[in-house]
């Protein structure tokens, strides 16, 4: 299964949003049983996200933490929601994963959210529990639990180890955290731009307007596919090839090649 590169959030208390959310260019919608939902909405989150009818995208549902008062009867509406995936908030120990996996009879994938610094520290572990499709980053939870600023700058370790650890258990790359800004596409389109750099796979996503800009950014550019068809047109054999100027080798072709997957 793929991970999803634009997946949205839509506040489980708002099931009049579920088939607008699933109608944008979002290859998915997270249905919000956590930040977005007041305690006093919770229950009827849920009943929501039971019922919630949606056909045309893959349903998420981002269920509230272990150690909260939802986390009990979150984890008993699993098994009847009709679920592409489970996002797991403030995930620091794969005995919690565990519970998630049994509940959804063992079946649906699992994205837990690196969002303390206690999550970070047992990440190898979460990378390793079962069902785990990939992690995300709750970048602007890490920052607070952190006491930092959810800067690049602040965070940029953070990102790299959680490229490089899933890549070293064998799960798809991860998803980077949200940008708070909803109006400004060239912001929110950078954004992504630098965590597809970094190696994430894809960018969590608060409103419509953001989707457009973060599925372009993880997208191949035209002047990355027409180099790729140049590289991949020289490679005839084993021996290294000049493209462009540049000496092109057995890294450098296979980067093509994804490339051009990517792209088709």
């Amino acid at each position: 299964m793929r991970a999803p590169v634009s997946p949205l959030f839509v506040p489980g208390n708002r099931p009049e949003r579920f088939e607008k959310a699933a109608a944008t260019g979002s290859d998915a919608i997270i249905i919000d049983l956590e930040d977005a939902v007041d305690a006093s909405q919770k229950n009827e989150a849920r009943g929501n996200l039971a019922n919630h009818g949606v056909t045309a995208k893959p349903v998420f549902v981002r269920i509230n933490g272990a150690g909260t008062d939802w986390w009990d009867r979150d984890l008993a509406a699993l098994g009847s929601a009709g679920l592409a995936g489970i996002m797991v908030p403030k995930a620091e120990t794969a005995n919690d994963l565990a519970a998630v996996a049994k509940a959804s009879s063992g079946n649906v994938p699992i994205i837990p959210l690196i969002e303390t610094v206690v999550g970070l520290e047992n990440l190898g572990e979460i990378l390793r529990a079962p069902q785990v499709l990939c992690v995300g980053f709750g970048s602007l939870d890490f920052a607070l639990d952190l006491g930092c600023q959810p800067t690049w700058e602040a965070l940029l370790f953070t990102r790299s180890r959680l490229v490089l650890e899933s890549r070293g258990a064998g799960r798809l790359p991860p998803i980077d955290g949200v940008t708070p800004t909803l109006d400004d596409a060239e912001l929110i389109g950078g954004d992504a731009a630098r965590a597809r750099a970094m190696g994430f796979g894809g960018k969590l996503a608060i409103h419509p307007k953001q989707v457009a800009p973060i599925l372009a950014a993880f997208r191949p550019t035209e002047k990355e596919i027409a180099w790729a068809g140049r590289v991949l047109a020289a490679a005839t054999s084993d021996s290294a090839v000049k493209v462009d100027g540049q000496m092109v080798d057995k890294p450098l072709v296979e980067r093509a090649r994804r490339i051009q997957e990517a792209a088709s």
